[in-house]
């Protein structure tokens, strides 16, 4: 009870304490207003320098006259001069500020500005005693008071959640996670450049729908309040591009956001983004060997190796990446050969022998077998890259049968370190067969799978005027992105991650 105590006590000096630097900081601002200096009636400061460019061209820039801005983040005061830190969008750069420069009116400004402030300033570019880069300022303008004060120094914004719910101090306070926002958005970048460079379309498509489709996943509902009726948050783009394809578009993408109202954990966010792409007259090989080769050439060309470490393992993106049928992955780490079962019994009593059950509910079928036995008792072991191919049509709705075996298709997914990063299909272009699939949806959907499919009429048609041979691909930008940061939660690849409001 005494702890109970004693902490409660800390917390509500913390509080108190906070409080009181809060009111400082706004008795600061009104003294200012009072004065007629209302910082935040800046509306404009022309900069002509960046901190990285002071330091990469300090030979060339030395005793040269510049502009520059940013947030204070340090302050040193030695007499009748003061040393400050600021940060800008590029870097971080030292100013040397002295009383006999700037006049005694402003140097006490100074003294008086707190941590967080962002300031304005001119001056020339010289170096220390200690030969450090820095800039000797003439003007120093406040363009900006904070009224909140900056984590500690030195342990910075350390509370995880507090990091996903505040991202803009996170960003302030931790070089890291502007880090791995850059690399995102090389890799954004990159993805654009090398799929347009091969002849693609970049596109968009509806993110409200009156059907779902294109996934098997529970959707957002919202409501249309003109027109009287819901409409679902697309959970896929699939089905649109694919019209687009029947449309005569031969290569077309999408970047987009993606909803699923589904659970949240370390892979899972409600929201986040992907890249889906369609080809006319190409197959699942083809797909292949485009994620191979983007994925890859990413790496290289955005963190510089092949080599990565991702929550503990180390990853080798070198091209030739090992395929492995779902059947065969199975046979591999459990010994059970699902090719070698004459019935539907023999296969449950080998899944059941390895501790693998059915979803409640869920209909046991060679195919679902098959695939929770992947699911439940491989995908763990897959390492390093690896493209599992041949999944039953049970679990893969949208794509072509295997001519050679008429209860798989052609269809791949990609795992590395655990994670499926992609998800590929030589596209379904029979519209009967395409038809059935989807009736078999409703009919999971009417016995109460919320996840499953709705039968759409629309694409049905459009597949009667007729869709080439295509190859589809999917691929999860977060996830991707979370290989290349090293990066053990989604969250820390999503600059807004959805959190559960924090109670009053």
């Amino acid at each position: 009870m005494s702890n109970d105590i004693q902490e409660d006590n800390s917390t509500q000096s913390d509080e108190n304490e906070l409080s009181e630097i809060l009111q400082i900081r706004r008795d600061k601002l009104q003294k200012l207003v009072e004065e007629g200096r209302d910082p935040f009636e800046t509306t404009k400061f022309v900069r002509t320098a960046y901190s990285v460019d002071v330091h990469e061209n300090y030979d060339t820039m030395e005793n040269t006259d510049v502009s520059m801005a940013g947030r204070v983040m340090a302050k040193r005061e030695m007499g009748k001069a003061i040393f400050l830190d600021i940060v800008d969008d590029k870097g971080k750069i030292q100013l040397y500020v002295r009383e006999n420069d700037v006049g005694e009116s402003v140097f006490a400004d100074v003294k008086k500005g707190d941590i967080g402030d962002i300031i304005g300033i001119t001056g020339f570019v010289f170096k220390t005693r200690m030969g450090e880069v820095s800039v000797h300022c003439k003007t120093i303008a406040l363009l900006a008071k904070s009224l909140r004060p900056l984590p500690e120094k030195y342990h910075g914004l350390t509370n995880q959640e507090l990091k996903y719910r505040q991202r803009y101090v996170d960003l302030i306070m931790n070089p890291e996670t502007r880090r791995t926002f850059e690399i995102r958005s090389a890799f954004i970048s990159y993805l654009r450049s090398y799929l347009d460079n091969k002849g693609y379309i970049e596109v968009e498509t509806p993110v409200l729908n009156t059907l779902t489709g294109g996934a098997t996943a529970r959707p957002f509902i919202t409501y249309h309040n003109t027109l009287g009726i819901d409409l679902y948050m697309r959970i896929a783009t699939e089905l649109h591009l694919k019209r687009l394809i029947v449309g005569g578009m031969e290569r077309v993408y999408e970047i987009g956001r993606i909803f699923r109202n589904e659970g949240m954990d370390t892979k899972h966010n409600p929201e986040f983004t992907t890249v889906e792409l369609y080809e006319a007259y190409a197959d699942y090989y083809d797909m292949m060997d485009l994620t191979e080769e983007f994925l890859s050439t990413a790496a290289m060309k955005i963190i510089g190796s092949y080599e990565l470490s991702w929550q503990g393992e180390r990853i080798d993106l070198s091209p030739s990446w090992e395929r492995m049928t779902m059947a065969g992955a199975v046979l591999k780490h459990t010994g059970i050969d699902f090719y070698s079962f004459e019935s539907t019994e023999a296969a449950i009593k080998a899944a059941a022998e390895i501790g693998v059950k059915m979803p409640e509910g869920k209909e046991a079928t060679w195919g679902d077998l098959l695939y929770e036995c992947f699911d439940q008792r491989v995908e763990a072991e897959l390492i390093q890259p690896t493209f599992i191919t041949d999944h039953p049509v049970e679990v893969s709705p949208l794509a072509k049968r295997k001519a050679s075996d008429p209860r798989l298709t052609e269809r791949f997914e990609l795992f590395i370190c655990r994670n499926e990063l992609a998800n590929a299909f030589s596209e379904l272009n029979d519209p009967i067969d395409q038809k059935q699939r989807f009736l078999r949806q409703v009919e999971l959907r009417s016995a109460g799978d919320l996840e499953a499919g709705m039968m759409d009429d629309d694409y049905i048609n459009a597949l009667e005027y007729g869709m080439p041979p295509t190859g589809g691909l999917g691929i999860g930008i977060d996830r991707a992105v979370m290989m290349l940061t090293n990066s053990s939660s989604i969250r820390d690849v999503l600059l807004f991650p959805t959190m559960k409001p924090i109670d009053d």
